[in-house]
């Protein structure tokens, strides 16, 4: 995509303009008429196009190849020549998306400007092409926990198909990730991924963020839409769009096409769309705030992506992946974790899921030594249960407790943190704790604590918890 593609049923005029730039090092293309036009097209897009506005014996006029162009390849420059030249028909071509317009006879120099300028503008949109696609294609996925491999699995059958993805889980768990990598993984891996965070645009701006619009003024602004053409668009957190953009996202999905804020002309749209929120969609539907049609278009294949606590097996590998990328990005120490700093990372709430951890870590190797491990009393939260001479602090309630009832509670919570620390997984436990398989069992139940499946992984809980759970 490096060649300059000239359009004009002059031969005269094509060939004078194919040989000026040949003599400045470009590689030409020419095309005499509308069919052949499209055929180089089809062939290979250009990096720049200059187009004549007349074209005789030709099924199509210079506007209607740009308007197709505009829609197919909205990245190629072009520029619009005319020896009818006047101002409806610059301005014509301006809203229609047009570089720039040049009035025949033109002079060398102008069009030398006008041509070197579109070029470097066809160049950095290539790069930052480039740029997106090796922004995905880095959309890696770290775990080794049973919750993240089945999570792992789903992503893998779902990128091979075109099917909409509707991706559930709480805030900060990572579904932006898993968004990208079904991207990545996917055949649109070379297009674009386009993020829409529907929680953030003003509302009053959303169609025009989304669509696009066209002014007299100021010509063609592609919207979000237009620039996911071939490839994926993200809507962050569906349930934040307004009721009004519901109904029209929803005629995009069944038409695959729309019309730019301010404009008459169809634009048309290939476009996979993968969807996320935190939210119960049921219950946005029953409460009016979300539209059952949208909700059953988006919503073809469920995926749920679990929260850090359903797969604290793979934080301490996190914690590493994080703290290698701030060492690469930002220059901050490249620090190992000591095993108990593992053990503290492992155990702590994570109630802002793998976001939360990220932050944590940056802000440890901010504040932190600035070579030697990690260790648990630089994390956060360590200070309130360790007093600076190492010792336990107890908390207000187990210091109330007598001491057959405090052990019993310390030994509960223990176990049951331990066993979530290794994912469900006893004999780990055991080993670690120092029990024999077979007493832990028996020291479980008699403390009433059991195991069961979620999101694909054992999490222990209390009995009592499991059984308000069923009557729930």
């Amino acid at each position: 995509m490096s060649s300059i593609l000239i359009v004009d049923d002059e031969r005269d005029i094509r060939e004078l303009i194919g040989d000026i730039l040949r003599d400045e090092g470009y590689t030409v293309r020419l095309a005499g008429n509308s069919d052949s036009c499209m055929a180089e097209i089809n062939a290979e897009a250009p990096a720049l196009m200059i187009l004549d506005i007349w074209l005789k014996d030709s099924r199509m006029d210079g506007i209607d190849i740009l308007k197709t162009v505009k829609r197919s390849n909205p990245d190629v420059p072009v520029v619009i020549i005319s020896g009818h030249g006047n101002i409806e028909i610059a301005v014509a071509a301006i809203r229609q998306g047009a570089y720039d317009f040049i009035e025949k006879p033109f002079n060398i120099d102008q069009l030398m400007v006008v041509v070197s300028r579109a070029m470097e503008t066809s160049r950095l949109r290539r790069e930052n092409n480039d740029l997106r696609r090796r922004e995905v294609s880095s959309a890696e996925m770290l775990g080794n926990s049973t919750a993240f491999k089945g999570l792992k699995t789903q992503l893998e059958k779902v990128a091979k198909s075109n099917g909409r993805v509707m991706l559930t889980g709480p805030a900060g768990c990572g579904k932006e990730l898993a968004a990208r990598f079904i991207h990545a993984q996917s055949n649109r891996a070379a297009a674009a991924f386009v993020s829409v965070s529907s929680a953030t645009i003003e509302p009053e701006r959303m169609e025009e963020v989304l669509f696009g619009r066209e002014s007299a003024g100021r010509g063609i602004e592609q919207g979000l839409l237009e620039q996911a053409h071939g490839g994926v668009v993200y809507f962050d957190e569906v349930a934040e769009m307004p009721l009004g953009t519901q109904s029209k996202i929803l005629r995009v999905l069944v038409e695959q096409q729309f019309s730019r804020a301010g404009g008459a002309d169809k634009v048309r749209v290939d476009l996979r769309v993968i969807s996320s929120t935190t939210r119960d969609l049921k219950q946005e539907i029953a409460q009016g705030r979300f539209r059952q049609e949208l909700y059953d278009r988006l919503n073809v294949v469920p995926i749920a992506v679990p929260a850090l606590e359903d797969r604290r097996e793979d934080i301490p590998e996190l914690a590493r992946h994080f703290v290698s990328m701030f060492h690469r990005t930002q220059g901050l120490p490249a620090r190992e974790l000591t095993s108990e700093a593992e053990a503290m990372l492992q155990t702590m709430p994570w109630p802002g899921n793998v976001r939360q951890l990220r932050n944590v870590m940056e802000r440890v190797l901010i504040l932190g030594e600035s070579n030697g491990a990690i260790e648990a009393r630089e994390l956060p939260g360590r200070e309130e249960t360790v007093a600076s001479d190492g010792q336990m602090l107890l908390g207000g309630a187990l210091a109330t407790l007598p001491l057959r009832e405090a052990r019993e509670l310390f030994e509960r919570e223990y176990l049951l943190t331990q066993i979530n620390r290794f994912g469900g997984n006893i004999s780990r436990t055991a080993s670690f704790v120092g029990m024999e398989r077979s007493a832990l069992h028996r020291k479980l139940k008699s403390l009433g604590v059991v195991t069961t499946s979620k999101a694909g992984a054992r999490v222990a809980h209390l009995e009592d918890e499991e059984e308000e759970a069923l009557e729930d």
